[in-house]
């Protein structure tokens, strides 16, 4: 909130005579009002504020003198608002002690109590749930969050521990920590420690030159390797860059290929923009618990595990939605209710009017796996449907796919029914599995392991899970199989998270979607310091 309390001389002289002439009753009755009406003007712009001042009588919470307390703990959380990647401007408490020097009437202190107020509340709401509205940043993040109530907050600083609230308002995970410190890292790196870039494609194992010098100097900025002055690309060398290729999710052969060249070459002041969007991300779950044992699904690491009370008990490659509009998987939290062994598909809407109705236009035949069904869910014979005379809005049949060892789902999917259409799932295709950048599918995330997943799924609820998958599995029928508890799923979308050593890995932006965000928080007043390229 923008304030102003500069005075001129002769309104301070003049007030200072009226208050010197009359009683010391009239007096103080005569500042008090002054403040009141001008705090309660100031706070009549935001009912909550309003409503606030007016339940506790126009006491103050920052500018009187039993609130110095109160008053310091919040400026100096300001001062660190800067490290958390916050858009700084908005409560900045350079401005605010600037205020508290330059007030000289009892209207100036009405409006700097509620100019801090204001700074209180927009630092919590950012602090606790994040700057920006994500849903406005990218229509494909589809996250829900919950902002804290603004009475709740002002009542709990209200309180006697004002400190231990402001210390509470950050995300409460391992991950938030590590990210803010990796934050405060590369803010300090200066360009000789990192070095020069590599501008070749490719290394190998037992080439020697500048380029080699240049990338043992780039992992050892990074902390792979240690202080070493081989020009050879040694086995040490190697086996640094395996290391780091396992941190980035790449294939660990230890051949700096173009996609390990790339990754070495991503400069801090782009690993701190990964860094400081991850933060925002953390910050949009809120206090919201992401369950003791959950499904989490990090589409830029083209992976899915399953936690358990912190540790990954289970991991498997993924493959996640095309890079194309209406195709890119969706970010959002839900909970798997059961899964399907022997399933059919059921082609969505909208791959069959674009991909398949122009097909069988063509030829009446094509796709001969799939089933036509109507309405009613009857399979109808393609004889008697004259495809032709549809377009792809008046087209009244559905397509399907029988279970069958071609199904486009496999032999198993995943379901935590949204309205998005979106599941985990087998499929026949492997191949795909075996890429760095795996991007293919409609949006749904495809499993490389499925039938293991379903095992570590069934651990809690079966003696025998793979017996009782295989059971399903044998008799070729559609099965649907509840599961006992709830588990939740997170479609989550992070560049930057620490693996299991606290090391911070980096993914590639696939959808953009990290420079959209980090270009609204640049919109919104974030400012990266100290990074140079």
């Amino acid at each position: 909130m923008a304030f102003s309390i500069t005075v001129g001389k002769a309104a301070v002289a003049a007030a200072a005579l009226a208050l010197t002439l009359a009683s010391p009753v009239q007096a103080q009755t005569t500042q008090t009002t002054a403040f009141t009406q001008a705090l309660a003007a100031a706070a009549s712009l935001d009912d909550a504020v309003a409503a606030f001042y007016r339940t506790q009588g126009y006491t103050t919470l920052w500018t009187g003198p039993q609130d110095v307390a109160r008053r310091q703990a919040l400026l100096t959380a300001l001062d660190g608002a800067a490290a958390h990647g916050l858009p700084v401007p908005r409560y900045d408490a350079a401005r605010l002690r600037a205020g508290f020097r330059a007030a000289v009437t009892e209207g100036d202190r009405g409006r700097l109590e509620v100019a801090m107020t204001e700074a209180y509340l927009a630092f919590a709401h950012d602090l606790s749930t994040g700057v920006l509205d994500p849903r406005s940043v990218d229509d494909g993040i589809l996250r829900d969050v919950v902002r804290p109530d603004r009475a709740l907050l002002l009542a709990q600083i209200r309180g006697d521990n004002p400190q231990s609230v402001l210390a509470d308002l950050a995300p409460d995970s391992p991950e938030y920590s590590r990210l803010m410190k990796e934050k405060l890292l590369l803010e300090r790196l200066t360009p000789a420690d990192w070095g020069p870039q590599i501008t070749v494609d490719t290394l190998k194992p037992g080439e020697q030159g500048a380029e080699v010098v240049a990338m043992r100097d780039r992992l050892t900025a990074l902390g792979y390797l240690g202080r070493s002055a081989t020009l050879t690309y040694d086995r040490a060398l190697q086996a640094a860059v395996q290391r780091f290729q396992l941190d980035q999710g790449l294939i660990g052969d230890g051949v700096a290929g173009p996609g390990t060249i790339g990754a070495l070459n991503t400069d801090p002041a782009a690993r701190l923009q990964s860094v400081v969007v991850a933060m925002e991300r953390l910050r949009w779950f809120g206090d919201a618990p992401r369950g003791d044992r959950h499904i989490w699904v990090n589409q830029p690491d083209f992976t899915a595990q399953i936690i358990d009370k912190g540790r990954v008990i289970f991991q498997t490659r993924a493959v996640i939605g095309k890079n194309v509009p209406d195709q890119r998987s969706p970010e959002f939290s839900d909970q798997m209710e059961h899964m399907v062994i022997n399933p059919s598909w059921s082609v969505p809407r909208s791959i069959t009017t674009k991909e398949y109705l122009p097909l069988l236009q063509a030829n009446p035949n094509a796709v001969s796996y799939l089933q036509v069904i109507d309405g009613a869910g009857r399979v109808v014979s393609r004889g008697a449907v004259n495809f032709a005379a549809y377009t792809a809005r008046t087209f009244p049949f559905a397509l399907r796919q029988p279970p069958s060892d071609g199904n486009a789902l496999g032999k198993v999917k995943f379901m935590f029914p949204n309205q998005h259409n979106i599941y985990l799932h087998d499929t026949p295709a492997k191949s795909l599995f075996d890429t760095e950048v795996r991007a293919y599918s409609h949006g749904c995330i495809r499993l490389s392991d499925p039938f293991d997943f379903a095992y570590a799924l069934l651990a809690p609820q079966s003696a025998d899970p793979k017996g009782e998958f295989a059971g399903h599995l044998d008799t070729g029928r559609e099965t649907t199989v509840p599961l006992d508890d709830l588990v939740p799923v997170h479609l989550v979308y992070f560049t930057a998270w620490p693996n299991a050593r606290g090391k911070i890995g980096y993914r590639r932006d696939i959808y953009g979607r990290d420079g959209r965000i980090f270009d609204a928080l640049t919109e919104a007043g974030v400012v990266l310091r100290g990074v140079q390229g």
